[in-house]
């Protein structure tokens, strides 16, 4: 079955990697901007960075005929520099209009401080400002809920967000139900260790149903599984849930939600 990653880090994995998501039916991903392991010094490392996503990482892909799309941003994790931050959305527009370019992400909290607020809700301004999708990052473990209330809080007060172009991503069986009672998108992701077992994410599409609903790997440089999303196709393949409802989580849905990007209307080769 073909399928989309909606969020999956490739500056992270080695080319053998791409070969393997081709052979398992991976068609296109999308990777987010992200943390580096290391927090960088200037805007010109985020100049450099966004250069490898727009540039080197969609001719890796095509290698393998898999379309690499991606998101812009400085991640929650070194928004606590404040001054770094905004010089990094500053410099964001100059990349907008490449064409694997889908909006603004992965933005959000990492330990919910006023810092981190402050520029998610810069980058908020960003994304409304260039009519960008949204791709949102939702904090690892006991700060989850507390900051995915937040974030919800803050995107809910600003009436000019479009929810229907907002993903809030790694969301759990403790979030999942507000996050689709606000009328946002919500993405499960499925770690070895940590977010979520392809078990737990059938178990919640079973729960909620299949809309506004996707699946990904978040694979990146620590313990986690590019072919994630194949393991999920298995499990909802094994409970005998119907090809065109595991189509629609892992195909159809992410196409739904990225086709209000106009890049990806352009340049998107469905099969």
């Amino acid at each position: 079955m073909d399928y989309i990653d909606p969020h999956i880090h490739m500056v992270s994995r080695i080319t053998d990697d791409y070969e393997t998501l081709s052979r398992m039916g991976c068609v296109a991903v999308s990777e987010p901007a992200f943390w580096a392991g290391y927090d960088r010094g200037s805007v010109d490392g985020f100049r450099d960075y966004f250069r490898q996503l727009t540039e080197v990482e969609p001719k890796r892909a095509a290698n393998y005929g898999i379309q690499l799309f991606c998101w812009l941003c400085i991640n929650a994790k070194e928004a606590e520099n404040v001054a770094l931050s905004r010089e990094v959305i500053a410099m964001i527009p100059e990349f907008l209009d490449h064409p694997n370019v889908l909006g603004i992400g992965e933005i959000g909290l990492n330990k919910n401080t006023k810092n981190e607020s402050i520029i998610f809700l810069e980058h908020l301004e960003l994304a409304i400002k260039y009519e960008q999708s949204i791709l949102i990052h939702t904090p690892h473990l006991a700060d989850k809920y507390q900051g995915t209330r937040m974030i919800l809080d803050m995107l809910s007060d600003d009436s000019r967000i479009d929810r229907d172009r907002v993903l809030v991503d790694h969301v759990e069986e403790h979030t999942i139900g507000e996050v689709l009672d606000r009328g946002f998108w919500a993405g499960m992701t499925l770690y070895p260790v940590s977010k979520c077992t392809p078990e737990r994410a059938v178990d919640m599409i079973e729960m909620y149903g299949p809309e506004r609903l996707m699946a990904n790997s978040a694979g990146d440089w620590g313990p986690s599984k590019p072919t994630a999303v194949p393991d999920l196709i298995f499990e909802m393949r094994r409970r005998g849930h119907s090809e065109t409802l595991i189509r629609k989580i892992v195909y159809d849905n992410p196409i739904e939600f990225f086709s209000q990007s106009p890049n990806f209307n352009n340049h998107f080769q469905s099969r």
